[in-house]
């Protein structure tokens, strides 16, 4: 009686070649399934509500170091705030004196007629003479890293605002449904 063995002969055995072909693959396979695959990405949501020109640079700051540090950043534009994306009015926000604590002037005199124009330039001059970024290079730097800018679809429709005039790379058409769902999936929710 005799035995079949040739069923595992060396014939059989994969080649030395192959074998390492498999090794790669595995290894591969491995260091995909253990690297960062990003999920583990951090996320900031930021709603803007407010279109003055003290009030446009806290977002647009935020925004921009978050993702200089690798934050997945958002920044939902609503009401007032919408003109900080719009191309013209971003150029032309102004400075309310009258309710701001913290600015040199009485309420009183804040409220004469003509008083806004005096605090927006002294502000503008002072955002000028300590080289600050303006309001348009930081959207484009914000941009440029990756910063997704959206335009609340509601606000644009009630404030007749046109898409086009939004700088270009700023997401229109969205909703309050969507700026939820991102506050919900992100680690920093912001409300300025």
């Amino acid at each position: 009686m005799s035995t079949d063995t040739s069923s595992g002969s060396v014939d059989d055995a994969p080649s030395r070649a192959e074998l390492a072909a498999r090794v790669d693959e595995l290894e591969e396979q491995l260091s995909e399934a253990t690297s960062d695959s990003g999920d583990d990405s951090k996320k900031m949501s930021i709603i803007a509500t407010k279109g003055t020109l003290d009030m446009a640079y806290p977002p647009l700051i935020l925004a921009s170091t978050a993702a200089a540090f690798g934050y997945e950043v958002t920044v939902f534009h609503t009401f007032w705030g919408l003109d900080i994306l719009h191309e013209e009015n971003s150029k032309n926000l102004k400075l309310s004196s009258v309710g701001n604590p913290n600015m040199p002037v009485p309420n009183v005199v804040g409220a004469l007629p003509g008083m806004d124009r005096v605090t927006t330039s002294m502000m503008e001059k002072k955002i000028e003479d300590n080289e600050t970024a303006t309001i348009e290079e930081l959207i484009e730097t914000s941009l440029d890293m990756g910063v997704e800018f959206q335009a609340c679809q509601m606000t644009i429709e009630l404030m007749d605002y046109d898409e086009d005039n939004f700088y270009d790379g700023v997401t229109t058409g969205v909703g309050a449904a969507t700026a939820i769902q991102d506050m919900a999936e992100a680690d920093i929710q912001l409300l300025v």
